[in-house]
């Protein structure tokens, strides 16, 4: 069974489609081994929305989760394979006798229409991270 990753959350607004959520990093994200790639855990606060049909009102204490295979999903498409894409043009650049900072700038110019992609394919890649809301009671 995939394991979760978890964070407590207030519900701060829901409605009919949406629950917003404002995380704040807990005593829980000390001994979390995610914790050194996790946004959450260098952040005061952070404040999610979580799609989906929930009975949830404002001010609510919840637990988000979600599975640990989608966040090193996440962790890959967002950290691992940009640096990959700079890593193998620079090789490949520099290998090819082409000068070192025009090398370096076109490895590190290739981040732009990778960023871009992802932000144009968002709702895409959404659909495949999931969250789960629990109270906490």
């Amino acid at each position: 069974m995939d394991s979760e990753i978890s964070h407590e959350g207030i519900v701060k607004t829901a409605d009919k489609d949406s629950v917003m959520v404002l995380l704040s990093p807990g005593v829980s994200c000390c001994g979390c081994q995610a914790e050194k790639s996790c946004n959450i855990s260098g952040t005061d606060r952070k404040l999610i929305k979580v799609e989906g049909a929930f009975n949830f009102s404002s001010g609510e204490k919840v637990i988000v989760s979600m599975k640990r295979s989608q966040g090193y999903s996440a962790l890959f498409l967002g950290y691992i394979l940009p640096l990959i894409v700079v890593t193998v043009t620079l090789t490949v650049m520099i290998t090819l006798s082409v000068n070192e900072l025009f090398s370096g700038l076109i490895s590190l110019g290739l981040l732009i229409p990778y960023y871009l992609l992802l932000f144009i394919l968002r709702k895409s890649i959404n659909n495949r991270f999931t969250f789960t809301l629990n109270r906490i009671d």
